[in-house]
């Protein structure tokens, strides 16, 4: 009878430790997930319109194109444009019904984002700090890129002279600009937090709680420092359009 109550015993323990670790993991994930939610309204409240994206599902993406070549790294709608929003209470309700789900940013409404290497964004924003110039949010994106958040160009008077990010490369073609990247009107980035295949993130260097600075204010040293980062490639990779 002893031994059946000691291998009773010894089950109901091990229950209990399942238990306590699995309370333990499910006050980990609402903790994140209170954290993601969080960081994205920090982002609506500093002005960044928001839309949902996809996210990774093992090493691939969770959309259903077959060889997605942005996995993880776009947006679910065709519509992401006019669906971005600042809207807390509409981003609440995303974020909350599709807890895995990334977010991108539209660019070229608020925002600019100056896209570059992630070696020549580390060293050029060591130079702007220490030349005491005032830089705006900055994140670190899947291990490569650093994205320096600026003031948009603002809309000009005359629709034609509307430079779209089209002229340099679509989204979905980022990897042959390897140089820098001016995103504005019809371009995205992924704001933080947010999850790529590989384990690896995007986050905040510096957060949203950052003034927008002028785009032609970082934009001599962020091309100085990706001329010298771009020296040191291959010669076949090519340059962007901007200048």
């Amino acid at each position: 009878m002893s031994a059946e109550f000691g291998r009773r015993s010894g089950g109901q323990g091990r229950i209990s430790q399942w238990l306590r670790g699995r309370r333990r993991t499910l006050m980990a994930e609402a903790a994140d997930d209170a954290n993601r939610e969080e960081l994205l309204l920090a982002a609506a409240g500093a002005g960044l319109p928001l839309a949902p994206a996809a996210y990774p599902s093992g090493y691939r993406c969770s959309c259903d194109r077959v060889g997605c070549p942005t996995p993880a790294r776009h947006p679910v709608s065709f519509a992401w444009q006019t669906q971005s929003t600042t809207d807390s209470a509409q981003i609440e309700r995303w974020a909350r019904h599709q807890p895995q789900a990334n977010f991108i940013t539209a660019t070229g409404m608020v925002h600019d984002v100056l896209d570059v290497p992630l070696e020549a964004g580390r060293e050029a924003l060591e130079r702007l700090l220490a030349s005491g110039i005032d830089v705006g949010p900055v994140a670190e994106s899947g291990g490569d890129r650093m994205l320096f958040f600026t003031a948009t160009r603002g809309t000009p008077e005359e629709e034609d002279e509307w430079w779209p990010c089209e002229l340099d490369c679509h989204p979905e073609t980022m990897d042959e600009h390897p140089g820098l990247r001016w995103h504005c009107r019809g371009s995205y980035v992924l704001v933080p937090p947010a999850q790529l295949p590989g384990d690896l993130a995007v986050t905040w260097l510096r957060g949203p709680e950052h003034p927008l600075p002028d785009p032609l204010t970082l934009l001599e040293i962020l091309t100085d420092e990706c001329a010298r980062y771009m020296g040191t490639q291959p010669e076949h990779l090519a340059w962007p359009m901007r200048s």
